[in-house]
């Protein structure tokens, strides 16, 4: 490279696959997401609302951007101030906007192959327009008035490049009720409880018709189009034709199932009534159940518990209370590789003063005097309860919305918890008013949190809080992250 010349960015950038380097783009982004970390939890840093708005339609986020009007409206929130990105145009009276695939892709260098992208589509009578190009862009479907649409799922999976929208025919997969692709897997749910998974790979290999190509010219049904433009759209190019293998199926109540954990785990409540609540951890290879793998809080609320498997990779497992978070981990019995068992790796409880209005005492009828044992619901909105519990993978931080009324208004902080250990990092107060009434969805992406907030009669609100912090500190700590290198 002579000394006139720019550096090359797809030289730089593909450096990290030749294998490591002091300053390669993997250790220049861990560096910066370090110093981030730090400025977000450090004491002085605050986060401000910069920006509410209100709407009538239903507004989302993903990665950075808010999406309105049934995602025909995109507005990014990363600059200072949020600002619109694009607006499609209004569909025609005769269609709607029934759903959107938010699809995004890394920077991928192929050297030596083509860039082309495949990808599998599956949709029927639906026409999909794909949004401004870009590293993430919005697909909606733009539906014909009239057409139902409970026979159709929609797959959302944001780190492969495969968006489909698959009928699944009662004459072949019986009446499903519910049904979702992830990690190349088919999930089919039924009303009896049943789950069954299916290997959409196979399903793509036996049924596929044509290859398609998003962006590239195509001929269907005695049609020539772009794929993945309107009019033309993603024709339904898989005909599932009979009944693929079931890889696994099991019975749990609601359709609970969840896969995860090292070795593979899955996660089901009994299929009775009296059961809620109550959940199984067993092993996939044999179905047998784990060392202390029968979970229940002990809780009485209104709203029930929820678990899952940690987001981070882990292996672990997150079960949610009113009053406590339970970090779980999944573990080898001493001196069997063959059975694991559940342990508690750390617990975060709510913030609660003990109530002096219990075990009172009272007079009956008769003269006696009694004490009174009564308790609150653990959910009570007087108490402080959680809502939500989220992770922030780029900054490994767990992130929980804790909520208390006060006399006729609620309100919300949220709470950064280090994935590690469990410790209290840093507490953000929300300035709107929280109604538990309400439906809420709370996000917190690096420097950003954003609350949705689903009112009475179909309003929602969009409250935006960015990382405000002293130039002085923020010098101070990128100084010393620096020094460590």
């Amino acid at each position: 490279m002579g000394p006139t010349q720019k550096p090359n960015v797809c030289r730089r950038l593909s450096r990290r696959a030749l294998g490591c380097f002091s300053r390669d783009a993997g250790v220049v982004q861990r560096t910066n997401l370090g110093i981030l970390r730090a400025l977000v939890c450090q004491e002085s840093t605050k986060f401000k609302n910069v920006w509410t708005t209100h709407s009538k339609s239903p507004i989302a986020y993903e990665r950075g951007r808010i999406y309105f009007d049934n995602y025909r409206c995109c507005v990014s929130s990363v600059a200072s101030e949020p600002r619109k990105l694009y607006e499609m145009p209004k569909c025609s009276r005769s269609e709607k906007i029934e759903d959107a695939l938010l699809w995004e892709c890394p920077v991928i260098l192929e050297l030596g192959h083509s860039s082309r992208s495949h990808c599998s589509q599956v949709s029927s009578e639906q026409r999909l327009s794909i949004g401004p190009a870009g590293r993430h862009s919005a697909a909606c479907f733009a539906v014909p008035c009239g057409i139902p649409c409970s026979t159709f799922f929609t797959h959302r999976n944001f780190g492969d490049q495969q968006k489909c929208d698959i009928y699944l025919s009662p004459q072949i997969f019986g009446n499903v009720t519910d049904a979702t692709l992830s990690h190349g897997i088919l999930i089919v749910m039924y009303s009896s409880g049943l789950v069954r998974l299916y290997s959409f790979q196979a399903i793509t290999e036996q049924f596929m018709q044509q290859r398609l190509d998003l962006g590239y010219a195509c001929r269907w049904g005695g049609t020539t189009g772009t794929v993945g433009e309107a009019p033309f759209g993603i024709p339904c190019n898989i005909k599932i034709t009979d009944m693929p293998p079931i890889l696994f199926e099991v019975s749990s109540l609601e359709n609970a199932f969840q896969i995860g954990g090292h070795p593979w785990h899955y996660i089901i409540t009994p299929n009775k009534k009296k059961q809620k609540g109550v959940f199984h951890i067993c092993a996939l290879k044999d179905n047998s159940l784990a060392k202390n793998g029968i979970q229940e809080m002990e809780c009485c609320s209104l709203e029930s518990d929820w678990i899952y498997f940690h987001p981070d990779a882990s292996g672990r497992i997150i079960h949610v209370g009113p009053n406590q978070v339970k970090v779980l981990k999944l573990s080898e019995v001493e001196n069997s590789s063959t059975q694991h068992q559940i342990s508690e790796d750390f617990v975060i409880f709510a913030n609660r003063e003990k109530n002096e209005n219990e075990n009172l005492f009272t007079v009956t009828a008769s003269g006696r005097v009694v004490k009174k044992s009564f308790d609150l619901l653990d959910d009570d909105p007087e108490q402080e309860t959680f809502k939500s519990v989220d992770y922030e993978d780029e900054l490994d931080l767990l992130s929980v919305v804790a909520v208390t009324q006060i006399d006729a208004e609620g309100k919300a902080h949220l709470d950064f918890h280090c994935n590690e250990y469990g410790t209290l990092l840093k507490s953000i107060p929300l300035v709107e008013s929280w109604d538990v009434t309400y439906s809420h969805e709370v996000y917190f992406d690096r420097d950003l949190v954003l609350h949705i907030e689903q009112k009475p009669s179909r309003v929602f609100s969009c409250y935006v809080y960015q990382m405000v912090c002293d130039p002085g500190e923020e010098e101070e700590i990128t100084n010393r992250n620096c020094e460590k290198e």
